[in-house]
């Protein structure tokens, strides 16, 4: 091959010379057939000092992967304070120990839920706080000693571990005395959960003012006083559940596990328009979004903070896109699921809508 070929081969590929054709610019422009291309790049998030949350969010829309999508979940969240939403809010985890009580405590008491569907161990902690004991920082393990001596200090100094959170068990016994004066002997026969639940959160309310405890009377307080229903489907699962348990034992109450099912599909089925915020997985994920089974509507609104993925199959991992398959979720609704530890997004999610809908 002589040196004028082994020139002309330098803009040559497969015959055609590309030299100066535009649909080779590095920017993608000139390709009419770039569907789902979008040429608005990457902008980079500005921090500053002195920036709100909701400043930070608006620039997490500058940005990509999961800061787009917390972006994104801001923008739902927000319409769905903003707008006329009946809201559902499940709320699984440990979001009470590791000190979210007083965020979702004050969503309801600002009108912002409508229905709570949340676990045993959820109330349970949240009555503990009303009443007087406190969780405490700990760690989730003790320099010099291995992870199972660590826990076996712990146990034999009779204080429960939650990840890096302590609980002395005494408070578990103040909770006990608590149910057995204050709560149950409200009750003979079978009574709903939410009626359990509300009877709870007067009691909490009570207790907490007449003892002058420093910290408020917190959630289930708070949907009493607002009057939002508080449903907790796998109560069996939790302390609260155990000493209920107990106390059916030597008792005429017992809990009516059904009764709620129609109260909580009645609210679905008068919502004009419904949202559903999900914090974690589990029964209250799955309660909230079946709901909408049983009515001719669906979500039309929807933001799910969550660490589990999505390829086990599992509910709690469930996208809300595969919601939308099962009809929970509208066609048309606007959704997002933001990944990460629910005690870092919830508080940026709720600051950042809030501020948005009410100011700083």
């Amino acid at each position: 091959m002589d040196d004028d070929a082994r020139e002309s081969d330098g803009p040559e590929r497969d015959g055609r010379d590309d030299s100066h054709d535009e649909s080779v610019d590095p920017r993608g422009h000139g390709h009419g057939d770039r569907e789902e291309f979008d040429h608005a790049p990457i902008g980079h998030a500005t921090v500053r000092g002195g920036m709100t949350v909701g400043e930070l969010a608006a620039e997490y829309g500058e940005a990509g992967v999961g800061a787009a999508t917390m972006h994104e979940a801001v923008d739902i969240y927000a319409e769905m304070l903003a707008d006329d939403v009946t809201t559902f809010v499940g709320l699984a985890g440990a979001m009470v120990p590791t000190g979210m009580r007083r965020i979702v405590a004050d969503l309801i008491r600002d009108g912002h839920v409508d229905a709570l569907v949340t676990t045993g161990a959820t109330l349970t902690h949240d009555a503990i706080e009303a009443i007087g004991g406190k969780h405490h920082h700990g760690r989730d393990h003790q320099p010099g000693k291995s992870l199972r001596e660590h826990d076996e200090q712990l146990r034999d100094e009779e204080v429960d571990r939650i990840y890096d959170v302590y609980l002395p068990q005494e408070h578990f016994a103040l909770f006990e005395d608590h149910l057995r004066s204050e709560v149950f002997p409200a009750f003979e026969g079978a009574v709903s959960i939410r009626e359990f639940t509300a009877e709870l959160g007067r009691a909490n309310a009570a207790v907490n003012d007449r003892e002058g405890i420093d910290e408020r009377a917190g959630v289930a307080a708070g949907a009493y006083d607002a009057d939002v229903p508080v449903y907790c489907p796998a109560i069996q699962d939790s302390v609260l559940g155990l000493q209920a348990w107990m106390h059916s034992r030597v008792s005429k109450f017992t809990l009516d596990a059904l009764a709620d099912m129609s109260h909580l599909n009645d609210l679905a089925h008068e919502a004009d328009s419904a949202g559903a915020l999900v914090v974690g997985g589990g029964v209250p994920k799955n309660y909230v979004l079946q709901t909408m089974l049983v009515t001719p509507d669906a979500y039309d609104y929807a933001v799910q903070l969550t660490m589990d993925p999505e390829h086990t199959g599992g509910l709690s991992g469930a996208t809300l896109d595969e919601a939308r398959s099962w009809g929970k979720l509208d066609e048309a609704a606007r959704n997002a699921s933001v990944y990460g530890d629910a005690t870092i997004t919830l508080p940026i999610l709720v600051a950042a809508a809030r501020e948005r809908v009410e100011g700083t």
